[in-house]
């Protein structure tokens, strides 16, 4: 089948290597702007534009999917389907509207849970027990379009980040991909409509999503630190300087229900240990792990405890 790729980022790499062991022509890959990254100060191509050359396909960059030459160069590829995972933009309705096949996308969770650009943090920080792999049809809404094949559930497991969970659900999702163009082209699938009243929408990450509050409670902290890898970070403040907390878990139940401890504490306050410190939450205590302090690298707690000692008893944030 003569299909258009678009996507960007190193997720989205194994669909497109899918779609090429699959016998598929891919007659175009369509992929974001080179972009300055790193401390090279250099454009730098994206994942998916790296391995589209290095399979010699035709990449295209533009910077706008809009108006009659991008459409009418789309046209002249005369594609009988679009794949899109992670492109990174909306495609327009009238780009939608050139495949004979429509355009499919790959979405990580299980639609109409969680539509929109954060699925599979909002999932972690959320504490799913499970998410998942949608294909589905692109229309002009955000995640809104009719559901052609899902994955079986998907655990989201203790020490999961985003980066892990994406790169295993976008892993699931190539194959998947394929296994339901096949039968798409064949007419062996019925479009789902989304149930929208079942529905659930994520909203684009900021920096200062990363924040840690301190009065939450300990075990939401901790899930932000991996719901939050590797952006925005999950971090606090301490000596006037960003201190980030890479990892982290929650002390024993044990040691959290102990009322007395919990009373004489407050929320942020440090406590050094044996293997690092602690920082007593809103419920509950969260035990740090790993950090990285600005403008040096990350280490252990115990080994920021010997550089810093005088974190011990400090207030964060």
């Amino acid at each position: 089948m003569r299909i258009i790729f678009f996507g960007s980022p190193r997720e989205a790499v194994p669909a497109l290597r899918a779609l090429v062991d699959a016998g598929h022509e891919v007659v175009a890959v369509y992929t974001r702007p080179d972009a300055v990254a790193g401390r090279s100060k250099l454009p730098e191509a994206t994942p998916v534009k790296a391995e589209a050359l290095r399979l010699g396909l035709r990449v295209e960059t533009p910077g706008s999917l809009r108006g009659p030459e991008a459409g009418a160069q789309l046209t002249r590829l005369d594609a009988r389907a679009f794949v899109v995972a992670s492109y990174g933009r909306l495609l327009p309705p009238a780009v939608l509207a050139l495949p004979q096949l429509g355009a499919l996308n790959i979405h990580p969770s299980l639609l109409p849970r969680h539509r929109g650009p954060s699925p599979v943090a909002t999932a972690i920080l959320n504490g799913d027990p499970v998410t998942g792999v949608s294909i589905m049809l692109l229309d002009e809404g955000m995640d809104t379009g009719p559901v052609l094949a899902q994955s079986e559930p998907v655990p989201i497991g203790r020490n999961d980040t985003s980066a892990t969970l994406t790169a295993e659900l976008f892993e699931i999702g190539a194959a998947l991909l394929v296994r339901t163009l096949s039968r798409w082209e064949r007419k062996e699938i019925s479009p789902v409509p989304q149930d929208a009243s079942r529905a659930t929408t994520t909203r684009l990450l900021e920096r200062g999503d990363g924040l840690i509050d301190w009065g939450r409670d300990a075990s939401y902290i901790e899930r932000m630190t991996r719901a939050y890898h590797p952006w925005p970070g999950t971090f606090t403040r301490w000596d006037g300087r960003t201190l980030k907390v890479i990892e982290a878990e929650t002390a024993e139940s044990e040691r959290v229900g102990d009322a007395g401890v919990q009373a004489s504490r407050r929320p942020g306050r440090v406590t050094q240990t044996r293997g690092g410190f602690e920082v007593t939450c809103g419920t509950g205590v969260l035990v740090v792990k790993r950090v990285q302090l600005e403008g040096r690298t990350a280490v252990g707690a115990a080994e920021f405890v010997r550089g810093y000692p005088a974190i011990g008893g400090a207030i964060l944030n």
